[in-house]
């Protein structure tokens, strides 16, 4: 799959565009919008959020269904040459926790990501993930506390649950019971807004900071 740009085709602005800073979006089924249309998925409601408010930042979704923190980690550096993100959400875990891979293993893919992130020049943002209990109480605890501890280590901001309000809830969910709904959309924009927005700064015309 190609790395897609929310930004839409070319246009008399497409210079003024390409110069605004990007948010790269780094996730798996839940930020590509499985069984969403494009338009309605939380990442496409972030960039008109950043647009009606005033922010002139760049959303490039690169977030592929099925995608775990290893597919992630080999393609990540590639991303980061391309488009020069000024932050990168990291919506990841879920596939790696569904398919009970070590937990060690998750945690260095993560590691090197966040650390190729930073020596890129850009601010990271994880979004945590839990797994059903019938997982095993310890592996699921331990698979949560992962976030925090990769937050702290790293000194980056992170969202608690990124299906908070929303996981538990059946008219929020699709028939599978892993994937969101269109309707669960704004409840996951509004889980990662308030972390978020402290990353965030006011743009210019120009594009400038």
């Amino acid at each position: 799959m190609a790395w897609s740009s929310l930004a839409g085709a070319a246009s008399p602005a497409a210079t003024e565009v390409a110069t605004r800073p990007v948010i790269l979006v780094v996730g798996d089924s839940l930020s590509a919008g499985y069984g969403v249309k494009v338009d309605a998925t939380w990442v496409a409601l972030l960039e008109k959020k950043l647009a009606g408010e005033g922010y002139g930042y760049r959303v490039v979704n690169a977030s592929v269904s099925g995608e775990t923190t290893g597919g992630a980690r080999a393609r990540l550096q590639r991303a980061l040459q391309l488009h020069k993100p000024a932050i990168v959400i990291f919506e990841l875990g879920g596939n790696d926790g569904l398919r009970g891979l070590p937990l060690q293993q998750v945690r260095a893919n993560f590691e090197t990501m966040l650390e190729q992130a930073k020596q890129a020049g850009a601010q990271s943002l994880l979004i945590g993930m839990r797994m059903p209990i019938n997982y095993g109480p310890a592996y699921a605890e331990q698979f949560h506390a992962l976030f925090g501890e990769l937050a702290q280590k790293f000194k980056v901001p992170a969202v608690d649950f990124f299906l908070e309000g929303v996981a538990l809830d059946p008219q929020l969910m699709q028939a599978d019971g892993i994937h969101p709904n269109a309707q669960a959309q704004p409840r996951l924009l509004d889980n990662v807004w308030p972390t978020l927005s402290k990353l965030l700064k006011k743009q210019s015309a120009g594009g400038q900071g």
